[in-house]
């Protein structure tokens, strides 16, 4: 494997500013005359949201046909360490099939207000049970050689005001309920990369937070990936270098590598911050590329594995002689769900599934059963 620290020291300034930001939405810069690819990131962790071409993270433009996992809102209700690393393993290697370097999860933050519009994507209200869940996703991704990136680092955990709010935090709520499980994946699954989120941790924001992303995150806790913002999470770019936060996505046409240009020729950046920080890229990108190797994608296959890990993370609450179902039972359906299900959240998690079962088709061998619409989706009305 090409050693990063010597292609570091043989690179222009330009070279090293420019590789701190993305070619465009979803791809890293390469470096032609190094040999280096330029390699891609995507949206997960619920499946592969992978975007060719008018690409956007807000999950309205249509990424290709992939297989849809369940969320980890139901996968935390498995408490099941081993699921969880085979749910990695089986997304990584979608990723080998498609030539994604970097998978942009899992989800970590801890749910505190049923309005967070991402608290399908996190696993639970528990510190310990989110560590292990995600460590164990973490493990079991990058054991085929594909990058993760736990998010949203960190206190993410509301939707008002989601990218630009102060999350004010004592220092053992801090520590004990939104830092804990970030540690244990870092200490214990060692990701590529970890994602930093939009908003401020006490009046500063994540991607210019020296004590969250160099102090703890790397002197503490002994971090040795990329550091990579959330998409336009960047506020100051140089200030941002400066506190850890190497990687800015996606692409700023050129206007931040700039930035950081002149505040090293006018003495306000030490060249040796955006070193390191070009260091840790180009390692990750050279680990992926020295251990890639491409893979069939058997979507039915990994449709099979999609629903084993729904059944398994299922919680049944009660069973008053209900289950299991046999052909002999009356059952009934209603609502529209039935036949068109709503499954997964919007945004990064929205996978375009490339085939999706219903719970009508799933009993469609028993004898006896009914189905009233209930109501219309809004999508079927007409204006």
């Amino acid at each position: 494997m090409k050693n990063a620290k010597e292609i570091v020291s043989k690179m222009t300034l330009e070279e090293k500013s420019g590789l701190c930001s993305g070619a465009d939405f979803w791809h890293l810069k390469g470096l032609e005359r190094f040999g280096i690819p330029s390699v891609m990131v995507s949206d997960g962790p619920h499946g592969l949201r992978k975007q060719d071409m008018a690409a956007d993270h807000l999950g309205i433009n249509d990424s290709i046909p992939a297989v849809c996992f369940p969320a980890a809102c139901n996968t935390a209700g498995s408490f099941d360490r081993d699921l969880l690393g085979h749910m990695g393993e089986v997304i990584a290697e979608e990723c080998l099939a498609e030539d994604v370097s970097v998978i942009l999860g899992p989800g970590m933050n801890i749910k505190r207000s049923p309005l967070c519009g991402r608290n399908f994507e996190y696993f639970s209200e528990d510190p310990y049970l989110t560590g292990e869940l995600a460590k164990a996703f973490v493990q079991g991704a990058q054991e085929r050689g594909v990058g993760t990136s736990p998010k949203h680092f960190a206190v993410n955990n509301q939707e008002a005001w989601r990218m630009s709010i102060s999350a004010e935090v004592d220092e053992q709520t801090l520590r004990e309920i939104y830092l804990s499980a970030f540690e244990t994946v870092v200490k214990e699954a060692q990701p590529k990369t970890i994602m930093a989120s939009y908003n401020r941790i006490n009046g500063v924001y994540a991607s210019e937070h020296h004590r969250l992303l160099t102090e703890i995150l790397r002197d503490e806790w002994g971090f040795e990936g990329y550091v990579m913002s959330d998409w336009g999470a960047v506020d100051r770019r140089v200030e941002a270098l400066k506190a850890g936060l190497d990687l800015e996505m996606p692409s700023s046409n050129g206007i931040n590598d700039a930035e950081i240009v002149q505040a090293i020729k006018d003495g306000r950046l030490e060249e040796s911050i955006l070193d390191q920080a070009v260091e840790r890229i180009l390692t990750v990108i050279l680990d992926y590329t020295s251990r890639y190797k491409l893979v069939d994608w058997d979507k039915d296959k990994d449709h099979a594995e999609a629903r084993h890990i729904a059944e398994e993370s299922a919680v049944l609450l009660k069973n008053e002689g209900v289950l299991p179902l046999d052909s002999q039972q009356k059952i009934a359906f209603i609502g529209e769900f039935a036949k068109n299900p709503r499954f997964q959240g919007g945004g990064s998690s929205h996978i375009n599934a490339f085939k999706v079962s219903n719970a009508l088709d799933a009993v469609s061998g028993l004898a006896d059963v009914s189905f009233a619409q209930g109501y219309r989706l809004e999508e079927d009305i007409d204006e």
